[in-house]
């Protein structure tokens, strides 16, 4: 059985569409200041993790859990959704099948809880920063 990884064309097709989706996010205006610490080749290199672990290369996802990881910011609906824009748009630029596209994007979606607090494209500000200091209290140990 082909695996959509083999679909798109395997690394050599999947390391452009990281670079891509990555370079969109943190040059974003609405979710790039999310990444103004980040290392851009850190995130790509997890990015690529993920992507290629779902898509069913021989690869294992060696990051942090993505609650973990994204727990301590203030990530609003809004940016959750934009972030799902780029990698769509990212796809479909790179000519991947539209199953192998939406199968990737419900992979993100099913990681909304993992992301944020809100189960949409709202910004509810109070909820982001509670949850923000939460993850953060919990990293300090109180």
């Amino acid at each position: 059985m082909t695996t959509d990884f083999e679909r798109i064309g395997g690394e050599a097709a999947l390391r452009p569409i990281i670079d891509a989706f990555v370079d969109r996010c943190f040059d974003d205006l609405m979710i790039g200041f999310h990444f103004r610490r980040a290392s851009r080749e850190r995130v790509k290199h997890f990015e690529y993790e993920h992507a290629a672990e779902h898509l069913g290369a021989p690869v294992r996802y060696s990051g942090r859990p993505i609650q973990q990881a994204h727990g301590p910011h203030a990530i609003f609906g809004g940016h959750f959704e934009r972030r799902l824009v780029i990698l769509g748009e990212v796809l479909e630029r790179a000519g991947v099948p539209a199953d192998v596209k939406e199968r990737w994007l419900e992979t993100q979606r099913a990681l909304r809880a993992e992301v944020t607090a809100d189960r949409g494209s709202e910004c509810d500000e109070g909820r982001a920063l509670e949850r923000s200091a939460r993850f953060r209290a919990a990293r300090r140990g109180e």
